[in-house]
Order: C-alpha cells, then sequence, then structure tokens
C-alpha cells in the first residue's frame, strides 16, 4: 500500500537519488531540463509515493513532478504544465505506482484549472491518459518530435496552441 502526497523540502533528496537510479545521473543534460533549471517545480502538483508502514511511512517509492511553461511567443504565448520526470523505483515497478502518480497528478492540474500538459515521452505508455502527438508544438534540440505529446485537460485545451515549448519564468 502506498499514500500518495505533496513532494515537500524534506523530501527532495530522496526524490533526486530516485531520478538519479531511474534515468542515470547525466539525465540533466536533456533538453527538458534546460525548461526547468532554476524554476521550482509546481509543488501542488510534485507528487511523492511512499510505502505505508505502521507507525510511519517508508521510503519514496516514486514521484512525479510538474513545470510551468509557455508555447508560443508573445501576446498569443498559452500557459502548460511539463509533465516529468516520474519514476517508480525498480522494486516496486509493474504494480501501477506510476500510472496511480500520473492519474492523480492530473487530476489535481484539472482542479488547478490547467488546460494542457506536454511531455517527453513514449507514445503507448502515455497513451493510455490521454496524450497524443503534440502536434504544431515544437521542443528545444535535441528531441524526437515522435516523443513530444500532449494532452487537452479541458475541452479545446489544445486549440490555437502552436510554437515552441519554452521556459516560464514567473518573475
Amino acid at each position: 500500500m502506498f499514500r500518495l502526497s505533496t513532494e515537500t523540502p524534506d523530501d527532495t533528496a530522496e526524490v533526486e537519488y530516485l531520478f538519479d537510479l531511474a534515468f542515470a545521473p547525466g539525465r540533466e543534460a536533456l533538453s527538458s531540463y534546460r525548461l526547468r533549471d532554476g524554476i521550482a517545480p509546481l509543488a501542488a502538483l510534485s507528487l511523492v509515493a511512499r510505502e505505508q508502514r505502521e507507525p510511519e511511512a517508508g521510503g519514496v517509492a516514486g514521484a512525479i513532478r510538474y513545470w510551468p511553461i509557455l508555447v508560443g511567443n508573445g501576446a498569443g504565448a498559452k500557459k502548460a504544465l511539463l509533465l516529468g520526470p516520474v519514476a517508480v523505483h525498480p522494486t516496486h515497478q509493474g504494480e501501477g505506482l506510476g500510472a496511480s502518480l500520473i492519474w492523480d497528478s492530473l487530476a489535481r492540474a484539472r482542479s488547478a484549472g490547467w488546460k494542457r500538459v506536454i511531455l517527453v515521452g513514449d507514445a503507448p505508455y502515455y497513451r493510455r491518459f490521454g496524450f497524443r502527438r503534440a502536434e504544431g508544438l515544437s521542443f528545444p534540440p535535441p528531441t524526437n518530435p515522435n516523443r513530444l505529446l500532449a494532452l487537452a485537460l479541458v475541452d479545446g485545451g489544445l486549440d490555437g496552441v502552436r510554437g515552441m515549448v519554452r521556459r516560464f519564468d514567473q518573475t
């Protein structure tokens, strides 16, 4: 049994270790990390899953983070979420924990009023959550455009959303 909760600063070291374990320490060289540099993940949507043990929770078994991004330029730019990374500890893979993190966080994003989510990932895996190839969007290189996926959280959430995915500096 797992307990999902929002990630806190106390979770950061364990979550970073999990991401390194799942993706290798070189993960930060990926283009998606250029969109995240110096920007904090969205606390309300970034979740950890811990094994539920009595009397306290165990270690981090899974984690997911979201980041604010923009698509397009100028006044027509649209805010969106960048999903990722999401990881499950190897000892818990195949138990549906990754799917639970994704479903729960997408519901939270929808409830918070977000309209769209973008990610770089495997279409066959993310299709079950409603993600499709992101037509009309481009991502900083080097990114395989076939791995750029999008999901509308509301009807019309992707209508008119075109252009380059870029950083969203909230300052």
